[in-house]
């Protein structure tokens, strides 16, 4: 399984952005796809994450309201809409697929395939 994220920016706080995350490498679509993010100097943390088959998201509480998560299943595509980003949402984002317990679609080591990264930098 392969991943490839793109989209990130450097931005001023207030705006919005939106990630992509193309799968391949999968013939199926039983699968979750995670967003996790890291922060300068911080630990990885969930940001949320998808069921793909089912369409079911989960996000972590601090950013419900501001970040969706959505897919293509036709593309192999999961995206991460952010809005009103604030200086804090500054890290490397991640995506990540495995087949995950949906209680576990948050939980970082619950995934073998993890995509590159991408930067967003969000300035005041």
């Amino acid at each position: 399984v392969q991943l490839v994220e793109s989209g990130g920016l450097s931005m001023q706080a207030g705006g919005s952005l939106r990630l992509s995350c193309v799968v391949s490498g999968v013939t199926h679509d039983a699968y979750s796809i995670g967003w996790f993010r890291r922060a300068p100097g911080k630990d990885r943390e969930p940001v949320g994450g998808i069921n793909v088959l089912e369409g079911r998201t989960m996000y972590a509480d601090a950013l419900l309201g501001r970040f969706t998560i959505s897919n293509d299943n036709a593309k192999k595509t999961v995206y991460l809409q952010m809005n009103d980003l604030k200086t804090e949402d500054t890290a490397a984002y991640y995506c990540a697929a495995d087949q995950v317990p949906r209680h576990c679609i948050r939980r970082a080591t619950h995934y073998q395939s993890w995509g590159q990264g991408t930067q967003v930098t969000v300035s005041s």
